[in-house]
């Protein structure tokens, strides 16, 4: 998919701005650069980028109320997808928190959100506290079931939990939950017909 249908697809699906999306385009300029050193993403994807990870990480708006409480993005790595939900909401007063165990990404998370103005807390070692947010979204953090253990036993409130999953998502699904069931449900991606979205509903 070109980057200019990306785009409509941005605008007229997902409402991000005019704003939003030159905040993007600084976004991924940023992050070209750094890839020459740090391989932060696949080099194969750099060309598809607005499909691969832009677009990926930007439908999860769809299931989040902007309008009140906090998201926590486990494993943020170059910001997908949480970077780019906090550019959506930039200046709406949605708390968004970014955990990535690996300094030199914490380094590149600072650098672009001053350089965007973005109001994200950047955080070390999800494990090292616990989650107060009433969002918890990962796209590549860990396998479905430690992902679950975290949203169970590190969050302390109620919360949706959101994951980005390739097309084994059932699978996975059934083995994450094969000793306690959860309130659950699966939504298609838009980026690739077998990828799913799990949105887990965890009650405290």
């Amino acid at each position: 998919m070109q980057a200019n249908e990306v785009i409509r697809i941005l605008h007229k699906q997902l409402n991000y701005s005019e704003k939003n999306i030159s905040d993007i385009k600084i976004f991924i300029n940023e992050l070209i650069k750094a890839n020459r050193k740090h391989n932060f993403i696949s080099k194969s994807t750099e060309n598809d980028i607005w499909h691969r990870h832009i677009l990926d990480s930007a439908q999860l708006v769809k299931f989040i109320d902007f309008s009140k409480g906090s998201l926590s993005d486990l494993g943020s790595g170059a910001g997908f997808p949480g970077l780019i939900l906090a550019l959506f909401n930039k200046n709406k007063g949605f708390h968004v928190k970014l955990y990535e165990k690996s300094p030199v990404k914490r380094a590149f998370l600072r650098g672009l959100s001053d350089k965007l103005s973005l109001k994200v807390e950047i955080r070390g070692n999800v494990y090292d506290e616990y989650i107060d947010t009433e969002y918890i979204v990962c796209r590549a953090f860990k396998k479905l079931e430690a992902v679950i253990q975290v949203s169970r036993e590190i969050a302390k409130k109620s919360h949706k939990l959101i994951i980005l999953k390739g097309q084994n998502a059932q699978e996975d699904l059934k083995k994450a939950f094969n000793k306690e069931k959860y309130d659950y449900k699966f939504e298609n991606s838009i980026t690739n017909k077998d990828s799913k979205i799990i949105i887990v509903n965890f009650k405290k």
